[in-house]
């Protein structure tokens, strides 16, 4: 699968994305006492501007850096946040990357010192990831690349093949083996 150099559409980036929050100052004051990120900006209306539907919600912008942006709405009239039961909790998270492996493992011991729980180092071969939860029950990962531009122009080689053989088969292909063969 190849675009064309012609495609109607030419992306710049992620402008924001946004998750549900439980309480946006709270959310606000984690986001920058953990992660570092600046609040940036906030939008609060009564009337959603793209439906119309009155549904008052403080929408907060928080800064990950590079130009991408973190937003939180606060939805206080809607029915209490929950997750999707159906999805495991380890499924849907929020990704960063850090800039070395050492720069992670001094994010982990600031983030162990802020009362958070943090899971790993895990190795995925090409990065090193740590884990843990925000106050809204999302999960958060920080990365470290690691890997070779050989492994990623390998990877890159082999992701066709690998999603082509895992839609007929349901199963995990062993194109990439070697990414696992190297954990510490």
């Amino acid at each position: 699968m190849t675009h064309a150099p012609t495609h109607p559409i030419k992306l710049g980036g992620v402008h924001h994305a946004a998750y549900r929050c439980k309480d946006a100052k709270e959310t606000v004051e984690w986001y920058d006492r953990v992660l570092g990120m600046e609040y940036t900006s906030a939008f609060s209306e009564d009337t959603v501007p793209s439906t119309g539907e009155h549904d008052p919600y403080m929408h907060v912008f928080l800064d990950a850096g590079n130009g991408n942006v973190l937003a939180f709405f606060e939805l206080p009239t809607q029915k209490e946040m929950g997750r999707d039961e159906n999805t495991p909790a380890w499924v849907q998270h929020l990704a960063f990357r850090v800039g070395s492996e050492e720069e992670l493992l001094a994010a982990k011991d600031h983030i162990t010192a802020q009362g958070v729980d943090v899971l790993g180092p895990t190795h995925h071969g090409i990065f090193k990831s740590i884990y843990f939860f925000d106050p809204n029950g999302h999960r958060v990962e920080l990365a470290a690349d690691i890997g070779t531009e050989e492994q990623y122009a390998e990877l890159k080689r082999v992701a066709m093949p690998m999603l082509e053989e895992w839609s007929r088969t349901k199963k995990a292909p062993r194109h990439a083996d070697w990414l696992h063969s190297a954990n510490e």
